[in-house]
């Protein structure tokens, strides 16, 4: 089945904790092609977990959110690949099949990234899913468990056999967890052996390495995860450098007020709860500012949106940026 891409693909990465409605809705803002939500227990939700459910909500002005899911049983798979096709079928441009969470509490029940030691498996879980659905399947992985064990280019084949639309490479192995550097040379091997649109990720944060990754691997498109927190404004910089034309930066009061369009987008989401998930998210625009740590901590001792936007204000007024 085809998966539609515009060329050179600039996507968004499911980040447990941070790729929410708010956040995804922000980067689309600044020219995100696709997005994904927070990764989803597919055992989760065949046990209607609540919380599961929840992260799976995509809003209609959403213009191409997938949703991913991740297991390693293959009848729980097929059978929730089915309800979700069925039920988001023209909502979403895909399901996408983790198999490069490196987190200890998803490893350790052999899924997420440990599936890459069994790659027989992940033929039988692939094909159960692309058998199942009505929507594409993409699949995202690493390049192995560790230095040792490397078989991507067999897991990456496996993939690409199973009917599997497109395939996203984290150029680390699961042992990296997200130190050193991204293998793109692994990543360009990969291209080379497979038919399928292959998407490069992996230390992407701006307009250079998103040119010099592309241009290195001859990959379809790029995913960005770390790089754009606190920085949904990256969209905007990488498509500029491809398309030819001249960026300019948002000012240091442009990222006040994109924090603050954040931070209301997460309260209107989710209530006063969305104050806790903005402590992990509004760090990451102030990351360059001096004074950067007492901010932190008034921003995570704020109870109410109207504290919070204090707190911001008063921080443009004090001017304590670096220059």
């Amino acid at each position: 089945m085809k998966l539609n891409l515009p060329s050179q693909a600039v996507m968004l990465a499911p980040m447990a904790g941070f790729s929410d409605l708010a956040f995804r809705k922000l980067c689309y803002r600044f020219g995100c092609d696709m997005a994904f939500c927070e990764m989803v227990s597919a055992k989760g939700l065949f046990y209607s977990g609540l919380r599961s459910l929840e992260l799976l909500k995509i809003d209609p002005s959403e213009p191409a959110t997938g949703v991913q899911l991740f297991g390693s049983d293959p009848a729980i798979l097929s059978e929730i690949t089915k309800r979700l096709s069925d039920s988001l079928q023209g909502r979403i441009p895909c399901i996408d099949f983790n198999l490069g969470c490196p987190a200890p509490k998803i490893t350790s029940n052999g899924d997420g990234s440990a599936l890459l030691l069994k790659p027989e498996l992940i033929s039988v879980i692939l094909r159960a899913m692309v058998s199942a659905s009505s929507v594409p399947i993409s699949v995202k992985m690493r390049l192995g468990w560790d230095e040792r064990n490397q078989n991507y280019i067999e897991v990456a084949r496996r993939i690409e056999d199973s009917g599997v639309s497109m395939l996203t490479v984290h150029g680390r192995t699961r042992m990296q967890l997200y130190g050193g550097r991204a293998n793109i040379d692994a990543i360009a091997e990969i291209k080379r052996k497979v038919s399928i649109p292959v998407i490069a990720n992996g230390d992407v944060s701006n307009a250079s390495s998103a040119l010099a990754t592309l241009a290195h691997t001859g990959c379809d498109g790029i995913m960005i995860g770390r790089g754009a927190l606190g920085r949904p404004y990256v969209f905007a910089e990488i498509k500029a450098a491809l398309s030819g034309t001249d960026y300019t930066p948002p000012t240091e009061e442009e990222k006040l007020e994109l924090a603050l369009a954040h931070a209301e987008a997460e309260l209107a989401e989710k209530g006063e709860r969305g104050l806790i998930e903005l402590r992990k998210h509004l760090p990451f625009f102030f990351f360059e500012m001096r004074g950067a740590a007492e901010l932190r901590r008034r921003i995570n001792s704020a109870s109410t949106l109207d504290e919070l936007k204090r707190i911001l204000l008063d921080r443009r007024e004090t001017k304590l940026y670096n220059k």
